[in-house]
């Protein structure tokens, strides 16, 4: 029996964690909520509370009904009418994953009201294509660290199948986040990215993100702190982000292992040991209130679970 009320809880994600650009993501301690009510009538709503609520689209064009629909369209039923009330605690376009958020809990909102007909895996692979890359969906579905890549693809199929590691994560390593008070959309941090890259760049990139796998679960600082550089993105990104140079250089003074960029960004993202997360975060903030910018430092933790539901 389907439900008539249903509300699930979707982490924020932070992706690409220096050298895995578009297939490394890990969820994170902040969430947004999303309640789905059926309506016996024909009407649709949304309301929005929170961060940044009034940025949030009301009408149909809302990411979140549309992956609601998305699903409906998917097991070809007639999508109910619904009242959807959001609950913001992800700032919007700032590297955090807030549009993975919503497809995530649009999809899994709609599964759970149709009475559960796809599996975790089906709602995972609706929310990568839709997404057009892994790294954030999948971390906001099932929690934790995650790598993706696709698997081998066999003639007939069109869109490619995935396979997802869980990547063990220290528990001496702390996530640190400084959210700026400006916006980055994705397509304008994409738009800066080179269409090829040479052959050494490709090997260095290669090279750190098994390095970056083994001082995650290691907790090693050495190899996290050389793990985290890039070739990819984070160059042609930096100059995007007002400060970025000042805020590293007082991170690692403050004696993170290293810095990079929270998925498309502007936030940035500082890993430290736990007993120097909070002097990190405090020299985030003071560097980059000094170049004249507003910004929150959030020091977080790796959330396990994911979306959750409730009642």
């Amino acid at each position: 029996m389907s439900d008539s009320h249903i509300t699930v809880t979707v982490p924020a994600t932070t992706a690409n964690l220096g050298p895995g650009f578009d297939c490394i993501g890990a969820a994170l301690t902040l969430y947004n909520r999303f309640r789905f009510s059926r309506l016996k009538s024909e009407k649709f709503s949304i309301t929005v509370t929170g961060v940044e609520a009034a940025k949030v689209k009301t009408d149909e064009s809302n990411l979140l009904y549309q992956s609601f629909l998305r699903l409906y369209q998917h097991i070809k039923q007639t999508p109910p009418a619904v009242a959807i009330e959001i609950e913001l605690g992800v700032p919007l376009a700032r590297g955090l994953g807030s549009s993975a958020t919503a497809i995530v809990g649009g999809l899994v909102g709609a599964n759970q009201l149709a009475g559960a007909p796809l599996s975790q895996a089906e709602v995972m692979n609706l929310a990568i294509a839709m997404e057009g890359h892994p790294d954030n969906v999948v971390p906001a579905l099932l929690g934790g660290c995650r790598l993706a890549a696709s698997d081998v693809m066999s003639p007939h199929e069109t869109s490619p199948q995935w396979q997802i590691c869980d990547i063990p994560w220290h528990e001496n390593v702390v996530p640190v986040v400084a959210i700026p008070d400006f916006e980055l959309s994705t397509a304008e941090a994409r738009r800066v990215l080179p269409t090829q890259v040479s052959r050494a760049d490709a090997i260095f990139n290669t090279a750190h993100l098994g390095l970056l796998l083994r001082g995650l679960a290691t907790g090693k600082a050495e190899w996290i702190g050389a793990a985290l550089q890039d070739r990819l993105h984070q160059p042609y990104r930096q100059a995007l982000i007002s400060g970025y140079a000042a805020v590293q250089n007082a991170a690692l003074a403050a004696g993170a292992y290293g810095m990079a960029i929270s998925g498309a960004g502007p936030t940035l993202l500082a890993l430290a040991e736990s007993a120097k997360a909070a002097a990190v975060a405090k020299a985030m903030q003071t560097a980059w209130q000094q170049q004249g910018v507003n910004v929150e430092v959030r020091s977080l933790a790796i959330d396990p679970q994911g979306a959750t539901c409730s009642h």
